[in-house]
């Protein structure tokens, strides 16, 4: 593993091992164990798009592990005013131990990663949001205690996160039901990769079947940073794809709901759902910083 670039990426057992290695610096962090095991080194992130979570989590667990986070703003960086991107990482590897971005393309991303000489973390692309899914599985297998059989539904837009979520869920052993609407479905290239799980995925138009015998339910705004364009157009898309009563009364009644954040309530999950499972949302929120503490240690720490 030498980047995090997208889900597809990692096989099961790096997956795994990342998730470990967060559990284990979760309980660290809990009980004042010092873990300095990035001491003098330095993470730049590069943000094309807003944030909140992924900038506090990242800076933060760059400052837990001994090291440094530079807040690179690609309106401040030469990127932002025509530099190819491959200059940028050619640069920066002289620089600095590793880069975070977060951004649009995931081509800057791969660009980064073929010609920097350092670590790539992807932060969220249009694609793929590993970071964020990682943090997923976390929580959910805290809660359940194991991953592998568990039904995952995701209800909603076939965006970046149900991209990951497919790839992530299948790979450590989980049934995938998807319900999006037509016009909306995951990335071409992840309906080809979960056709090598015929048995464990199933995309539909209705939330409802989707959701029977789930024992987790994510899902999603429906219009993402840069589709404020297209907002009234998707709400009517996306009419009765909300995760609600109806919907959780289909679900086992243990089933815990997940949302990658920020929610906006009575579109795609309901206040009383969303305040029903809080303690698990944010749960998934705080292990965003676990998480990518796993990820940031595996890529930049110096190895024996």
């Amino acid at each position: 593993m030498k980047h995090l670039l997208k889900m597809m990426d990692l096989s099961t057992e790096e997956i795994l091992e990342i998730l470990n290695l967060a559990d284990q610096l979760k309980y660290e962090q809990e009980h004042g164990i010092p873990h300095k095991a990035l001491s003098g080194k330095t993470l730049g992130m590069i943000f094309q798009k807003a944030s909140t979570r992924t900038r506090v989590s990242f800076e933060t667990g760059m400052y837990q592990l001994g090291g440094n986070a530079l807040f690179l703003s690609a309106s401040e960086l030469q990127i932002g005013r025509g530099e190819p991107v491959q200059d940028t990482a050619r640069v920066l590897s002289r620089y600095i131990n590793g880069i975070m971005i977060r951004t649009f393309e995931q081509s800057e991303v791969e660009n980064l990663a073929e010609y920097g000489s350092i670590p790539i973390i992807n932060g969220l692309t249009d694609l793929s949001h590993p970071c964020q899914v990682l943090a997923d599985l976390m929580t959910v297998r805290e809660y359940k205690n194991n991953l592998e059989g568990l039904n995952m539904c995701y209800i909603g837009d076939g965006n970046n996160m149900a991209n990951s979520l497919t790839v992530g869920c299948l790979k450590v052993g989980m049934n995938v039901s998807l319900a999006c609407p037509e016009g909306y479905h995951p990335a071409s290239t992840v309906l080809e990769f979960a056709k090598q799980y015929p048995d464990n995925f199933k995309l539909v138009s209705d939330p409802m079947e989707a959701a029977a015998d789930a024992d987790v339910l994510f899902t999603d705004v429906w219009a993402s940073m840069g589709q404020e364009g297209e907002a009234e157009q998707r709400k009517a898309a996306f009419k009765g794809y909300q995760i609600n009563d109806e919907i959780m009364k289909v679900a086992k009644p243990d089933a815990m709901v997940q949302h990658c954040l920020p929610a906006h309530r009575e579109e795609e999950i309901t206040t009383k759902v969303f305040e029903q499972h809080a303690n698990q949302i944010f749960d998934e929120a705080e292990n965003r910083l676990h998480a990518q503490k796993a990820v940031m240690v595996m890529l930049m720490s110096d190895k024996d």
